[in-house]
């Protein structure tokens, strides 16, 4: 079964959480409430998110201020964030908000479709990192297990090296497909440097396991770094 992502919304009004969880309802994951800077840090510290939804204008710590301090913190440094604000200051404003680490600034009222595309672009990129991780896990126990004796009901080697490499196609496949999603739609710049990383970590990935293939010259291959 598919682990669902998490979406982290962050609102002082209820009724703009609601009308959120309305919004991203079709994506079908799952989406965690915070009514408050402070609640939305507390979150961040047991679980992992795909995008957070942070709305600037709250009482205590703001937006900018919450932004701030995901940012510093090393777990959740490149969590996406897509500020949502019911007012314009101008030019100056926005710049704030991309200065303080967001992928994206959206002032209020916004397009519900649009809002939806721009959170599943990101939903998308972290599944195929999380399947990526996966892959990785699964190449080093195989080359940490290497010398030790199989157990029944383990596979060849041989065969576990197809079995990867099978999963890795079908990621390479879908990574592929989404980076041409993201050229024909025109996304953000922040949307299509994330899934050219990940491309690059799949590129790793494939090496490692074509050194792993018989008759490659029998050098560890060196695994692609995880963050």
């Amino acid at each position: 079964m598919v682990q669902k992502a998490k979406i982290l919304l962050v609102d002082d009004r209820p009724e703009n959480l609601l009308a959120l969880e309305a919004i991203l309802s079709a994506l079908d994951q799952t989406l965690v409430r915070a009514s408050s800077g402070e609640e939305a840090l507390k979150a961040l510290l047991t679980d992992d998110f795909a995008v957070i939804l942070l709305d600037v204008q709250m009482p205590g710590m703001d937006g900018f201020e919450t932004a701030a301090h995901i940012k510093r913190r090393e777990r959740t440094r490149d969590i996406p964030i897509i500020f949502l604000t019911a007012i314009n200051h101008g030019p100056h404003h926005t710049f704030r908000g991309y200065a303080a680490g967001a992928v994206d600034y959206i002032s209020k009222p916004f397009d519900p479709w649009v809002l939806r595309a721009k959170v599943s672009v990101f939903v998308e990129l972290y599944m195929k990192n999380c399947q990526l991780r996966e892959q990785a896990a699964l190449l080093r126990l195989q080359l940490e297990g290497g010398g030790g004796q199989s157990r029944p009901g383990d596979k060849e080697p041989a065969g576990l090296l197809a079995e990867l490499s099978a999963r890795l196609a079908a990621v390479e496949e879908q990574a592929e497909a989404l980076s041409k999603q993201l050229d024909d739609d025109s996304a953000d710049a922040a949307a299509v440097a994330t899934a050219a990383h990940l491309e690059r970590k799949l590129t790793g990935l494939r090496r490692a396991l074509d050194a792993l293939e018989p008759g490659a010259g029998g050098n560890t291959p060196t695994l692609p770094s995880q963050s």
